[in-house]
């Protein structure tokens, strides 16, 4: 009953459960308005919860997350003002978090340095480039057809909950049904049998931290176009509400264990608590605490699901 309670069905009861105690509760959350505003404000964390499911899963952290964020969305809208080309500016800002992603994974990967440490580095080393850049300000955007990239609508859904859907079907994919979604929990499972087994580990970590950087550009982009504007302090503390999802989420924290069905779900329990204090005028200060409440209750729940699988 336990291992029921603290697996995939179990947190689809706390899901149903929470979402029906904010129906009854919080006024209007049930609008066609607010359910569209509650889609979208996930998506960045949604977004870049896809590819950090598979770091946490291999052991690892990738803490730069934010700071390449706002970095990648800078590049973006910088690039498009130069070139006067929005295609350029997309493809500057996915190169640029790939590179990001690319250089944490060699320095873990082929240097030995603590995944930790290295993303904290890094971290700090990209939100200062991104402030460097801009002079610490906000770039505004010349072509007004980048607004159209958050804007746009498909069968009157705004195309970056589109784009969030297709990420979280593509990676849900990679992870099940490839080789490298199987090589990723093998590496979380035990790094030393994974590579004793013919698995490049290596490899495999230094793909999925580029992947996560290129990631963070599709997030970067999507951010810009919706802030209207490239800004260099945006996604302060993205790192720790995207963790937080993923270990709702059931990604475990001692790795070789993640499911994008958990994924999606606790990204929606964090959007759902952010929406609900929003609707109920929460002072933004008392929101601080809740997050640091939420972050504190998903690694308890990662605790006690390692417990009920014999894994500690």
């Amino acid at each position: 009953m336990k291992k029921l309670l603290l697996g995939e069905q179990g947190l689809l009861v706390i899901f149903v459960i929470a979402f029906a105690l904010v129906s009854i509760f919080v006024p209007n959350f049930l609008s066609e308005r607010n359910m569209l505003g509650l889609l979208q404000s996930v998506v960045t964390v949604g977004v870049v919860a896809c590819t950090m499911m598979f770091c946490l899963a291999a052991r690892d952290f990738d803490l730069s997350v934010g700071s390449t964020v706002a970095f990648a969305g800078m590049v973006a809208v910088m690039a498009s003002n130069a070139s006067g080309s929005i295609p350029l500016g997309v493809l500057a800002a996915l190169c640029s978090g790939a590179l990001v992603g690319l250089f944490n994974g060699l320095v873990i990967a082929k240097f030995n340095i603590n995944a930790l440490i290295t993303t904290l580095a890094t971290m700090q080393i990209v939100r200062g480039m991104a402030l460097i850049a801009s002079d610490g300000r906000a770039v505004g955007i010349n072509d007004p057809g980048f607004f159209n990239i958050a804007l746009s609508k498909f069968l009157g859904i705004p195309t970056p909950i589109w784009v969030l859907a297709a990420l979280f079907v593509i990676f849900g994919f990679v992870l099940n049904r490839t080789v490298f979604g199987k090589n990723t929990l093998a590496v979380g499972g035990n790094p030393e049998a994974s590579r004793l087994a013919g698995v490049k580990v290596d490899r495999t970590r230094i793909y999925i931290f580029t992947i996560q950087g290129l990631v963070c550009g599709i997030a970067g982009i999507l951010l810009a176009s919706r802030i209207t504007s490239g800004q260099p302090n945006a996604a302060v503390g993205l790192e720790l509400s995207v963790i937080s999802a993923c270990v709702l989420g059931g990604v475990s924290l001692a790795g070789g264990r993640a499911t994008m069905t958990g994924v999606m779900i606790g990204v929606m329990i964090m959007g759902i608590a952010e929406n609900a204090m929003n609707l109920l005028n929460i002072p933004a200060f008392y929101q601080y605490i809740v997050r640091g409440m939420i972050l504190l209750l998903a690694v308890l729940l990662d605790n006690l699901r390692s417990s009920a699988l014999g894994r500690r």
